[in-house]
């Protein structure tokens, strides 16, 4: 009968069994997308044209100069949908876990402070202007 030692007794060995199999898995992972991007490389025709090289989007030719002045307020918009997102995104988590037994006020008080930091950066976006539709 073979003999057990004192390390694969406690269980761990099974833990980090489980952290080779993720390991196992994220070099496939790897591994997989460098095949696809070699073999994309090897069998793709190469025959570089002008009209190949030209910048296309869209199907519109491109006109002046490739820099375009972009507002800033776009980014302050994406700003505001991220904050507005973060939010619903986790507000569905926490009341399944707000509703089980024991965890309420601990949850309550993450939440606040949560809401809290969502709210400095509401307050931010209001001072600066940018919920003014114009």
């Amino acid at each position: 009968m073979p003999e057990v030692t004192a390390a694969a007794t406690d269980g761990t060995t099974a833990y980090f069994d489980g952290y080779g199999l993720v390991g196992l898995m994220a070099v496939l992972g790897v591994l997989f997308v460098a095949v696809a991007f070699g073999a994309g490389r090897l069998l793709r025709p190469v025959v570089p044209t002008p009209e190949k090289l030209l910048t296309y989007e869209c199907g519109v030719d491109p006109v002046g100069e490739g820099w375009a002045h972009t507002q800033v307020r776009y980014y302050v918009y994406a700003f505001l949908y991220v904050i507005f997102a973060v939010d619903s995104v986790f507000l569905f988590p926490w009341a399944t876990v707000f509703a089980a037994p024991g965890y309420g006020a601990a949850t309550l008080v993450e939440m606040f402070v949560f809401l809290g930091f969502l709210a400095v950066g509401l307050l931010y976006a209001w001072k600066k202007g940018v919920l003014e539709w114009t």
